[in-house]
């Protein structure tokens, strides 16, 4: 396996009386999926939060391609190549596919103006990389279909250079063909060597895009396992029971 893109070695978080994230660690290699699961509570949001900058660490380190990290906003996280693509999506609901993918970094002509053509020349380049039939450019956000937002949000972390994507329940809520979309989307993504830590709740989805799987509860990691070496019944066990699955006879 490549060298690790992402370490989290031995790292807590404490919220006054709440240990939130208890000595977690895990690493995330290239062309890798390994899933965050838990129930609520388990500490993945507190983690991502750490992973992406919002809260800085108490103890433990973040290594990236093998240097020691120190994130005190989500702008250093994405400086060293981490992108979180939150259930939110946080994208501008009036405005179109390009204009979300450049919002707040928006490139202009020698005049100072908006250069409209080149940012969605550059969009389609990249949208289109990830989902070849995406059509509606100019088409508002509000008006797209759930893997199309998805599509957008991701494009726009992949066009400014993440090679780490934390994807937070990207699937929730949609249908089966958008999910479909989505699904697809990540192993487009597998195969450029992105590396992705993704939450998820649903186990088809876990066993069907990831490599591992780093099983929270009650802060701390119960263990990592290959997705291969273990059933839905034994990822389960882990998430309700906080069990490492029985060593399987040979």
């Amino acid at each position: 396996m490549s060298a690790a893109l992402v370490e989290v070695v031995d790292v807590s978080k404490r919220f006054g009386g709440l240990q939130a994230v208890d000595k977690v660690s895990c690493d995330l290699h290239e062309g890798e999926v390994v899933g965050l699961l838990g129930h609520n509570g388990a500490g993945k949001s507190t983690l991502i939060k750490l992973l992406s900058g919002v809260y800085p660490i108490d103890s433990g380190e973040i290594r990236v391609r093998g240097k020691s990290c120190k994130f005190e906003t989500p702008a250093d996280a994405r400086a060293a190549g981490i992108e979180t693509i939150h259930q939110t999506l946080a994208l501008a609901e009036n405005l179109d596919a390009p204009s979300n993918l450049f919002l707040g970094r928006e490139m202009r002509t020698r005049l100072g103006l908006l250069d409209s053509d080149r940012m969605e020349h550059e969009a389609r380049q990249v949208i289109q990389r990830l989902n070849p039939n995406f059509k509606d450019f100019r088409k508002p956000v509000s008006a797209m279909s759930g893997g199309q937002r998805q599509t957008v949000a991701i494009a726009r972390a992949l066009y400014f250079n993440a090679r780490i994507l934390i994807m937070d329940e990207p699937c929730a809520a949609l249908g089966p063909a958008e999910t479909r979309m989505v699904l697809d989307t990540i192993l487009r993504l597998k195969r450029e060597g992105i590396g992705i830590f993704l939450i998820s709740h649903d186990m088809p989805d876990v066993f069907e895009v990831c490599d591992r799987a780093t099983v929270m509860k009650n802060g701390a990691v119960v263990d990592t396992v290959k997705v291969a070496d273990v059933t839905p019944e034994d990822v389960l066990g882990m998430i309700i029971l906080g069990q490492k699955p029985a060593a399987k006879v040979a």
